[in-house]
């Protein structure tokens, strides 16, 4: 059993908890992957007139990005249906209300045409606006329906400038919606501004946010995330947590969905026979405005109340997801019917302490995803702690034993260059 009074121990449970979550067993009953619509990848562009600069290996921003699409264009999986969408391209006059509906779709979602696509690269000029804000809500209708991956790659150099339509907020209002949409962002010789503003816009999504400096760099990222959306999808299933243990829904291995008030406590049963091992880890994201300081907790417990082990994790305001996980092996039983050993159920209760920002909405709850992985326990030799130390055991003894030798060995040199000395 793992404890609070083992710190590496409770770090490494931790870790192999959250390694869990990344990945859903072969024989998941909740959450495989689907497969079953091809990937779509809508690139988003902004082509405002700041895009004019020339501080990218020697060539514009815009010289930049068209010879990175046209490399991307060429390297995409002939599975993923790719669109290309603008922001700022049409409108280069200074009515702002104008320039903020400067969104256009230059290339649709669907089975790409290379050439095609990289001809309508080609017309692409310098400028109006920034309309991030509008373009993401445009870029989200174009993916819609089907159940693939969804990907939005935002390439921006400048910050939104279509407020009070905050783009954060926008990309909150996205993930919201539970339509499995992540959004990357890439700024072009970013500001610490933009940086704040595109790494807010990804994490609301559970997406990432890359800072891009040298043209290649532009190319090869892009690519990564083009390559990432063919990746198989994994469909979380929808599961509402009860207010107590005995009421709990039991969950098998998979992945699940649900939304926890502000002040709740979600409760979910495991059933894991003797000789297995529960890992858990929970994912908790703010869909809306919050204050800054939170955490989320997730404790694993007997149906009689007791606490078996926990794992909890704290935030500042720099993230919107706040994930942790923990460990349970249970042990072997001794006894006549082994052949058929009882279940033992755990609860488990997932709490944050997240609090809504002032004339914010609390309903509906946050989004929260809770990973289950119900596999084979540690064999005797492989991952049970020898002395606290796990297998680095057998290094702390080659390195006593080698310090010994090297003792002796020193003794013996010493005891024999004062003979040498004293027979001198």
């Amino acid at each position: 059993m793992i404890t609070r009074k083992r710190p590496v121990a409770a770090v490494c449970a931790l870790l192999a908890a959250l390694t869990a979550g990344l990945a859903c067993p072969a024989g998941a009953a909740a959450g495989e992957p689907t497969g079953q619509d091809a990937p779509k990848v809508d690139l988003v562009l902004d082509v405002s007139g700041s895009m004019r600069a020339r501080d990218i290996d020697g060539q514009s921003r815009m010289a930049a990005a068209k010879q990175a699409f046209n490399e991307v264009l060429d390297a995409t999986p002939e599975e993923v249906e790719l669109g290309i969408r603008t922001l700022g391209a049409d409108y280069p006059g200074d009515d702002r209300k104008t320039g903020c509906k400067d969104t256009a779709q230059l290339y649709p979602v669907g089975p790409l045409d290379r050439t095609e696509a990289k001809t309508a690269v080609a017309t692409l000029t310098p400028t109006g606006w920034t309309p991030i804000g509008p373009a993401l809500l445009k870029a989200a209708d174009d993916l819609e329906g089907g159940d693939g991956s969804k990907r939005i790659v935002l390439i921006s150099d400048g910050e939104d400038t279509c407020a009070p339509l905050d783009p954060c907020e926008v990309a909150r209002e996205i993930a919201a919606k539970g339509i499995g949409l992540t959004i990357d962002t890439l700024g072009l010789v970013p500001t610490a501004k933009l940086s704040r503003q595109l790494s807010c816009i990804a994490e609301a999504t559970g997406g990432t946010y890359t800072s891009v400096e040298h043209q290649d760099e532009l190319t090869d990222r892009v690519n990564q995330l083009v390559d990432r959306a063919a990746d198989p999808v994994v469909t979380p299933v929808p599961v509402e947590g009860a207010a107590e243990c005995a009421k709990a829904p039991a969950l098998k291995s998979g992945l699940y969905t649900d939304r926890e008030e502000f002040g709740q406590q979600r409760w979910y049963r495991v059933h894991v026979l003797p000789g297995q091992e529960l890992r858990a880890s929970v994912s908790v994201a703010a869909d809306r405005a919050v204050t800054p300081a939170y955490g989320v907790l997730l404790r694993a417990v007997t149906v009689h109340g007791r606490e078996i082990v926990r794992g909890e994790a704290a935030g500042n305001g720099r993230t919107d997801v706040i994930s942790t996980g923990l460990r349970h092996p249970e042990p072997e039983r001794d006894g006549t019917d082994s052949d058929k050993p009882a279940a033992q159920a755990v609860c488990l209760a997932v709490t944050h302490s997240f609090s809504a920002a002032s004339g914010v909405k609390t309903a509906p709850g946050l989004p929260l995803e809770l990973t289950v992985d119900v596999v084979d326990g540690p064999s005797q030799a492989g991952d049970v702690a020898s002395f606290g130390l796990g297998r680095g055991w057998w290094l702390l003894g080659a390195l006593i034993l080698t310090g010994f030798l090297a003792g002796l060995v020193w003794g013996w040199l010493s005891r024999w260059r004062v003979a040498i000395w004293r027979t001198d």
